[in-house]
């Protein structure tokens, strides 16, 4: 097994807790620490960050070996809001600080202005409740705008819905110019990758699934990946996929798949690029 790649300071595959509940979620990271994994992604709005902790805490993986990200939720960026609810998360998670904290998405309808919840964020930052600070789900209009708002505070990745079927092409393409990688969540199109027949095709002459070519193909392209499952055996076979080269040709087949198909794109979404 080889080491973990990293783009920056983050362990470039994750295991993320979506949909992960109560004991499921414990469960979960403790299966992921034990396998291998040493980047946690979690959320305020997951519900689920007390059973991280209490994973993290039973793992016997010293805190300093985990990479930790928590999200702050859009409903918590009202003034004054955002510094309460990031002590929140860091009590339900047991730790003084996290490796990575990300705002969710942008505010809702952009009920909240920017300036304000960023210049929250920024004190989180200063004041050390975290190592790193990024984003999740910002358009390109909010990118450059929290960056001229953050100075020369570093938003250290952006983290986005991406898949065989949604290269998501313009955000990409614009967090790559700005030098901001990209965090891939739900990167298997949850399951669709599994009945692919290219992916059947490139996995079959690897001797692996269509999840691992899926995972591997966004590896390729250098993005972070977070996928999540509660089978021990997914999560193993998940976490090896960083091990699995292709070719350009590969690359390329699997290129032709996006479809800009998106999953994610509910009333609290802003309005995609």
């Amino acid at each position: 097994m080889t080491s973990i790649p990293h783009i920056g300071p983050i362990p470039q595959i994750g295991f993320g807790t979506w949909n992960r509940h109560g004991d499921e979620a414990r469960k979960g990271v403790l299966c992921a620490l034990e396998t291998g994994y040493r980047h946690i992604d979690t959320a305020e709005g997951y519900d689920n960050e007390e059973f991280v902790g209490q994973a993290i805490a039973e793992s016997g993986v010293a805190r300093d070996d985990i990479f930790l990200t928590t999200k702050v939720a859009p409903e918590s960026f009202g003034p004054g809001c955002i510094r309460p609810a990031v002590e929140r998360s860091l009590e339900k998670l047991r730790v003084d600080q996290v490796d990575l904290l990300l705002l969710h998405y942008p505010s809702i309808n952009d009920g909240y202005a920017i300036e304000d919840y960023i210049g929250q964020f920024a004190e989180v930052y200063d004041t050390k409740l975290t190592r790193h600070i990024g984003v999740s789900n910002f358009t390109v209009r909010h990118i450059d705008r929290a960056r001229a708002l953050l100075g020369d505070r570093a938003i250290t990745t952006n983290q986005v819905e991406l898949h065989p079927y949604l290269r998501n092409a313009p955000i990409v393409e614009h967090c790559r110019t700005l030098g901001i990688p990209l965090t891939a969540y739900s990167p298997l199109a949850r399951g669709a990758v599994a009945d692919d027949e290219v992916l059947q095709r490139i996995a079959e002459e690897k001797r692996a699934t269509p999840a691992q070519i899926a995972l591997a193909f966004l590896l390729a392209e250098r993005h972070v990946v977070i996928p999540s499952s509660a089978s021990p055996e997914r999560i193993a076979s998940n976490f090896a996929a960083k091990d699995i080269q292709l070719s350009a040709a590969d690359l390329d087949a699997i290129r032709a798949l996006d479809e800009n198909r998106r999953l994610v794109d509910g009333p609290w979404c802003p309005t995609w690029d």
